[in-house]
């Protein structure tokens, strides 16, 4: 499959502020690849960049061959933008938002009509195409912000957060629409602080944390980076930090962090060592009231890689 899009070495400061050191990745044909970290990470600046809004400090980009700069126009019209703030006219019916759009992008009238329809079968919004925007559920609003960026046919689609907000049922259903998205073949960049969301949609996940992208891969490959271990969360009362460097001292812990309540310990055999975490907890003044143990996923991959839990 040929490479929709390539960057490589991006950064970007804001004063002081390093909010993007080294990023880069590749998105192929039908591919979709997720942005997963938490909040501040680096992620909008990052696909700033890369939709030509922001010029980096350092760095290469390319869309569907082509270099990305603020005022290459080519390389612009094959990128779909879907930004985190809702971008539609609340007065204004859906299928009119659409229509309006469209001509916008370039599209004849008639083009701009039945491109529009077109739009609203994919989003799910048809049975609503003459209602007004601003009497929407956000996840409605959240579909058509999303149909916005599909009006002329771009080869990248990039998703920034675009279920923060919703509702379950509406999540789910912008959820199946990035899925068939890809199953089309357009490439999709996803941003999302959701791990679960990451697992469903991405054939590939970049971790991002503090402007960097620490891990890359299928979620097997990020899993497979601490190998075949055991994740055991303590529900601890009493002193946590002091209890979770009693039990990081263990030998055989891999990592020991705090995370609410809760101490997550990444470990071999979790069934031979439960006995010596608990005894750690106790030897402090703690006490344990609950233990789950579990197979790692991403979140304990992100945790591993940056000592601190994805949504913190």
């Amino acid at each position: 499959m040929g490479a929709m899009l390539r960057c490589s070495g991006l950064r970007k400061a804001f004063g002081d502020i390093q909010a993007v050191d080294d990023v880069g990745f590749t998105i192929a044909t039908g591919e979709t690849y997720g942005l997963l970290g938490p909040n501040g990470a680096g992620k909008t600046t990052s696909i700033s960049m890369i939709a030509g809004l922001l010029h980096p400090d350092a760095g290469d980009i390319e869309v569907v061959g082509t270099p990305m700069t603020p005022r290459a126009l080519d390389a612009k019209a094959a990128v779909g933008l879907v930004p985190q703030d809702l971008a539609i006219y609340p007065d204004l019916t859906a299928r009119e938002n659409l229509r309006f759009f469209a001509r916008l992008q370039g599209l004849s009238r008639a083009d701009a009509g039945a491109r529009g329809d077109e739009v609203l079968e994919v989003i799910g919004l048809t049975d609503r195409a003459d209602d007004r925007a601003g009497e929407f559920s956000g996840g409605m609003k959240r579909r058509l912000n999303i149909g916005i960026g599909l009006l002329h046919h771009p080869k990248l689609l990039i998703l920034d957060e675009p279920t923060v907000g919703v509702d379950p049922q509406s999540r789910n259903a912008i959820l199946e629409s990035v899925e068939h998205l890809s199953i089309e073949g357009l490439a999709v960049l996803y941003t999302t602080h959701y791990m679960e969301e990451a697992e469903r949609l991405c054939d590939r996940i970049g971790i991002v944390d503090q402007g960097r992208l620490v891990a890359e891969g299928t979620r097997r490959e990020l899993i497979a980076t601490i190998a075949e271990q055991d994740v055991v969360r303590l529900h601890v009362a009493g002193d946590g930090a002091a209890a979770a460097r009693a039990c990081d001292d263990l030998d055989g812990v891999t990592s020991a962090e705090v995370e609410g309540e809760e101490i997550v310990c990444l470990l071999d055999g979790a069934a031979a060592q439960l006995p010596a975490l608990l005894g750690a907890v106790a030897a402090v003044g703690a006490t344990v009231d609950g233990v789950e143990v579990r197979e790692p996923d991403l979140e304990d991959v992100f945790l591993h890689l940056t000592g601190r839990a994805l949504r913190d």
